[in-house]
């Protein structure tokens, strides 16, 4: 099984995450650390990055994810995935690029592959960016984040399982584990 925890800068994808994958002992692979050094400079300087920027970094993040299905593996991994077209590249690669040849239209969701969408109220994820301290994302190009985000279709069309910021971590690590158990198999 594999968790892709979405949603804008600030929302708790990496809190989440940690906390995730302490307790169910499952890889966390932190979107943040696969981005290449111009995207993180650029963000740093306040600028918001483009769909050029963001691909090379999709496109090895979802790497990491196929290597992930490949082996079976359970993992995590925290990225905004704001764009649905963000979503499919995550999910199909460069099959997913708009440059892309591929004429049949790409499923939405995988088996085994769920999205987990961090939402909230604008001024709560504002007010926890601005007390952050160490990152490179910087607050004020929240308002592009919320501009960009495209909320993920409802549950059986992009396997997403939606998660309100207002909860602790705990409460929604509760959730999440939730929703794995309904997939374990009876005994």
């Amino acid at each position: 099984m594999i968790y892709i925890i979405m949603g804008v800068s600030g929302c708790g994808k990496s809190s989440l995450g940690a906390f995730l994958s302490e307790k169910l002992r499952w890889p966390l692979h932190e979107g943040d650390s696969f981005h290449p050094e111009e995207n993180v400079a650029k963000m740093a300087r306040g600028e918001a990055l483009t769909d050029q920027d963001r691909f090379p970094w999709l496109l090895r993040l979802h790497d990491v994810i196929e290597r992930a299905r490949g082996s079976n593996s359970d993992a995590l991994v925290a990225c905004s995935a704001l764009k649905r077209l963000y979503r499919l590249i995550l999910l199909h690669g460069s099959k997913a690029l708009p440059t892309s040849t591929s004429s049949s239209p790409l499923p939405h969701s995988l088996p085994g592959v769920f999205f987990v969408f961090l939402h909230g109220d604008y001024q709560v994820i504002r007010q926890r960016m601005v007390a952050r301290r160490g990152h490179f994302m910087k607050a004020d190009l929240l308002d592009s984040q919320f501009d960009v985000l495209e909320i993920p279709a409802e549950e059986q069309e992009e396997n997403v399982l939606r998660l309100d910021v207002k909860k602790s971590i705990p409460d929604m690590a509760v959730e999440v584990e939730k929703h794995l158990g309904s997939f374990k198999s009876p005994k």
